[in-house]
C-alpha cells in the first residue's frame, strides 16, 4: 500500500512539471501545449484513480505464502493467529498464512528449525533447550506475559505449596511441559526423580477424578476447566474450584515464559524474510487484541476452524488465554527483560530425571528480539488501538457439563 501511494504522489508531481513546461512555453505554441498539458492531466487522473482504487482494493497483488506450525490442535490457546487469518489481518499485510496444528509427535522449534515451517509457537524454556542443541530460532514476539501452568489436587489431600508434593503420586505430561513442576520441587527442596512418585500423565483430568493420583499438572485455559465441567456424583453438580487445590507456578517463583512467536535465526539475515517476519508479527498482535476485546467472537472462529471442544470449554479457554496475555505493560509481544532473565535463571538450576538441568548456559542475547514487538506495536497504535491492555477486565464464563 506504501508503494502504490508513493508511486500516486511521484505521478502527482510529474503532473505539476508538466503544467510548469506549459506555462513557460512560447506563445505561438500556447494553444497546442495547453491542448496537451490538459489531455496529459486528464490521463494522470485517470491512472491516479485507478491507483487509488487498487489501494483500496487491496495493497499488494500477490501474497507471500507464510507457514506458522502450532504446539496442539486447533483451540482457543492460539486465537491470535486463528483471528488474524479469518479477519483479513494477515492479507491486509499481504500474506497468505497457513497454520499448521501440533499433536504430541511434533516439536514446533524443531520442524522451524529443520525448515518445515517458517514460524512457530513454542513455551520458551523447550525452545532454549532446542537451540542450546543447535536449533537456530529467535524469539520474537512473547505472547504470553504470564504462565498459564497449574499442578491441581483434591482440596481433601492438603496440597498447597510444591513441598507438599513430598512422597505423592504426581502427574505430569512430560515432552518438557514438566519444567516448571521440577522447577517448583526444587526450589521447595525436594529431589523429583525420588521424593515424588513421577506418573506419565494422559492430556485430561481422569487420573485426578479417578483418585488414582494426588496432583495433576493443568492449564489454566484447558485441564483446570475439564474439572469443573465434570459431575460431582455425590451432588449431581459440577465440581467447584473449592473441590480443589491448585498450585500456581506463578506465585511459587518458578514460572517461565509461555507461548511465543519463534523465528529462524538464520534467515533472519536475510531482507526479505525479515520483511515478512515484521509483516506477520504485526497481523499476529493485531489479532491477540480483537481477541481481548471480543473474545465470543474469537471462540466462535476457533469452533469454526475445527476445534471440537465444546462452546462453554472453548469460551473459558479465549478468556483465561486473554489473562496470560493481558496486560502487557510494555506493549503485546515485547519481552520483559526481567521475566526473560527468569526464565533462563530456572533453566539453568532445574534438573530433569537424567539429572541435567534444562540448559547448561545462559543462552546468548541474541536468542530474543524486540525488534518486531516494537514496530508492531507502534503501527497498531498509530491505528488507535490500545496494544496494552490497560484497563483489561475478563469475562465471566459459566461451564457447562462437559464444556458443551
Amino acid at each position: 500500500m506504501n508503494q502504490k501511494k508513493s508511486w500516486i504522489r511521484v505521478v502527482a508531481v510529474a503532473a505539476s512539471g508538466l503544467l510548469l513546461l506549459s506555462a513557460c512555453s512560447s506563445s505561438d505554441d500556447t494553444a497546442t501545449e495547453t491542448s496537451d498539458a490538459a489531455t496529459a492531466e486528464e490521463t494522470v487522473a485517470e491512472e491516479t484513480a485507478a491507483e487509488e482504487t487498487a489501494t483500496d482494493e487491496g495493497a499488494c497483488t500477490e501474497l507471500t505464502p507464510v507457514s506458522l506450525q502450532l504446539q496442539w490442535f486447533v483451540q482457543a490457546q492460539f486465537g491470535g493467529y486463528y483471528a488474524a487469518k479469518d479477519l483479513g489481518y494477515y492479507e491486509d499485510q499481504c500474506l497468505d498464512v497457513t497454520i499448521l496444528e501440533g499433536g504430541v509427535d511434533i516439536v514446533p522449534q524443531t520442524v522451524l528449525a529443520q525448515g518445515g515451517a517458517d514460524f512457530a509457537i513454542s513455551w520458551v524454556p523447550k525452545a532454549l533447550a532446542s537451540r542450546e542443541q543447535g536449533a537456530g530460532i529467535v524469539d520474537v514476539a512473547q505472547v504470553y506475559q504470564t504462565s498459564g501452568t497449574l499442578q491441581v489436587s483434591w482440596a481433601d489431600s492438603n496440597i498447597t505449596t510444591a513441598a507438599d508434593l513430598d512422597g505423592k503420586i504426581v502427574g505430569n505430561w512430560g515432552f518438557g511441559n514438566e519444567y516448571e513442576l521440577f522447577a517448583g520441587m526444587t526450589k521447595a527442596g525436594l529431589d523429583p526423580a525420588s521424593d515424588v512418585e513421577l506418573v506419565q500423565q494422559q492430556f485430561d483430568m481422569q487420573a485426578l477424578l479417578n483418585r488414582e493420583i494426588d496432583a495433576a499438572q493443568a492449564m489454566t485455559y484447558n485441564e483446570y476447566a475439564m474439572v469443573l465441567e465434570s459431575v460431582n456424583p455425590d451432588t449431581g453438580e459440577l465440581y467447584q474450584p473449592s473441590d480443589f487445590n491448585v498450585i500456581n507456578w506463578n506465585v511459587e517463583g518458578t514460572a517461565m515464559y509461555n507461548d511465543a512467536v519463534w523465528a529462524s535465526e538464520e534467515r533472519l539475515s536475510d531482507a526479505a524474510y525479515q520483511d515478512t517476519t515484521q509483516r506477520f508479527v504485526t497481523a499476529s498482535l493485531q489479532g491477540w487484541i480483537h481477541c481481548r476485546d471480543n473474545a465470543q467472537e474469537c471462540a466462535d472462529i476457533i469452533t469454526a476452524n475445527g476445534s471440537k471442544l465444546g462452546a462453554s470449554h472453548q469460551l473459558w479457554m479465549m478468556n483465561e488465554v486473554n489473562k496470560l496475555v493481558w496486560p502487557s505493560p510494555m506493549g503485546v509481544g515485547m519481552i520483559e527483560p526481567e521475566l526473560w532473565s527468569q526464565t533462563v535463571n530456572v533453566s539453568l538450576n532445574t534438573k530433569n530425571l537424567e539429572g541435567a538441568t534444562i540448559i547448561t548456559a545462559e543462552p546468548p542475547a541474541e536468542a530474543y528480539t524486540n525488534q518486531y514487538a516494537e514496530a508492531a506495536n507502534a503501527a497498531l497504535s498509530a491505528e488507535g488501538l490500545n496494544t496494552t491492555g490497560d484497563g483489561f477486565a475478563p469475562i465471566e464464563v459459566t461451564l457447562n457439563e462437559g464444556g458443551n
